[in-house]
Parts: structure tokens; sequence; C-alpha cells
């Protein structure tokens, strides 16, 4: 399994707000130097996440954009399945999807699918934004401690 950019920079973005989160807005053009990214292609991730109601804008000259909520509440998989949809790694075990299939009733590789997609889904869930704050702040911490060694 494999992310598309989608998701990849979504998350990315994602992070810069939870960094600066309860700073106020955080433009895209911040984000998008920030983190190396496209800013056009940034709007349209921007877009659909806050339409999911994951960011919310703020107009104006100080403006730009905010989570919608604290960081500790938004996981990598509420990002990740916004931009990408579901991470099952076949049609026949999406989430709430029917899908006909002449093996379904034996088929042996489905319960292995199904372990995959739990197992995807569990750990990007056990993620908040503010778990990838706190471990960048650690690394940030230990690699500047090794500057003075």
């Amino acid at each position: 399994m494999r992310l598309s950019t989608k998701g990849r920079y979504g998350v990315q973005a994602m992070f810069e707000l939870a960094l600066y989160y309860g700073e106020g807005p955080i433009s895209l053009k911040v984000i998008a130097e920030n983190e190396g990214l496209s800013e056009h292609y940034l709007e349209q991730l921007i877009a659909v996440l806050r339409k999911a109601d994951l960011v919310k804008s703020i107009r104006g000259a100080q403006g730009g954009y905010m989570l919608s909520a604290p960081p500790d509440k938004i996981t990598v998989g509420d990002v990740i399945r916004t931009l990408e949809g579901s991470l099952a790694p076949s049609d026949c075990v999406v989430e709430d999807i029917p899908f006909e299939c002449s093996r379904s009733g034996g088929c042996p590789t489905k319960v292995v699918l199904e372990k995959i997609r739990d197992a995807i889904n569990k750990v990007i869930d056990s993620i908040t934004l503010q778990d990838m704050v706190d471990d960048y702040k650690k690394m940030i911490q230990k690699n500047s401690y090794m500057y003075y060694i």
C-alpha cells in the first residue's frame, strides 16, 4: 500500500497546523514554504479538509487556516481517509461498500486482506496530530543535543 501525494501532503499540512495550534491562523504560503509543498496543490487539499470540517478558514489580512479541533482530537487516519478514501488493500474488503465476487464464500485471501486493512486502520487511528508534534519536538531536541556533544 502506498499513499498518494494527497495523503502525504495532507498529513504534512495538518502537522504544520498542529505545530502552531493556538497561535492563530497560518497562511497556505507559510505551510507550503515550511513543508516544501506546492501552494496551488495545497489549496486543493485544504479545500477537501475544510469541507470535512478538519480545518477552518479565517478571512482577512491576518487570515489563514486553523485546525477545527485540538491536535489530540484529530488522527492521521481522519486526514488520510478524508483525502484518500478507504485504505483497504482490495475492493472486496472496503468498509461499508458491498462487493460482488464469485469467490466471496470461500476466498482464502479475503481474511488476509481484512487483517491488512484492520492493521493499517489501527495504526493510523492510533496516531494523533499531537503525537506527531510531540515526536517532532523530541526529535528536534535530541538532534540539537547531539550538536553539543
